[in-house]
């Protein structure tokens, strides 16, 4: 089973695992991204590409089952204006057995980071500056590139 959503509204945890959980894995690992109030900022705005943001969320998904036989990848993603402390991503991996459901989850974040298309803005006081893709996120997402999971 995979689920992508993109979508304005806030993230439903306690639905979004209850969504895994009916996967009927042993095991769930779960990871969720909140917005940080690095060096002031008030807003996180983010937009993406309808279509083809989704797609490369589905193919994210689809390289976990493949790699780990999970029973479900489920990814979701909000776009808009955020505050830090809102949850900004979750995505969830369930497996027979934790080992793969952990890597598969680290997996999945990784790569929503660098494959996916999504724009990000920062607010600080009255400025706004567009937000570069790090060196850290590449590195962390081809170190799957070199492994086999």
């Amino acid at each position: 089973m995979i689920h992508i959503s993109v979508q304005q509204s806030p993230i439903d945890i306690a639905a979004e695992m209850t969504r895994a959980e009916a996967a009927g894995a042993g095991a769930v690992a779960t990871f969720t991204g909140l917005v940080r109030a690095d060096d002031g900022v008030g807003t996180l705005e983010l937009e993406h590409y309808p279509g083809a943001t989704e797609a490369a969320l589905l193919k994210v998904a689809e390289g976990a089952i493949e790699r780990w036989s999970l029973s479900a990848a489920i990814i979701v993603h909000r776009v808009g204006p955020m505050h830090p402390g809102e949850r900004i991503v979750f995505v969830a991996a369930t497996a027979a057995h934790r080992g793969a459901a952990l890597e598969a989850c680290a997996y999945l974040i990784d790569r929503l980071k660098t494959d996916a298309p999504f724009w990000k803005r920062e607010t600080r006081g009255v400025e706004a500056s567009w937000v570069e893709a790090r060196d850290v996120d590449h590195a962390a997402a081809a170190r799957w590139d070199k492994s086999k999971g």
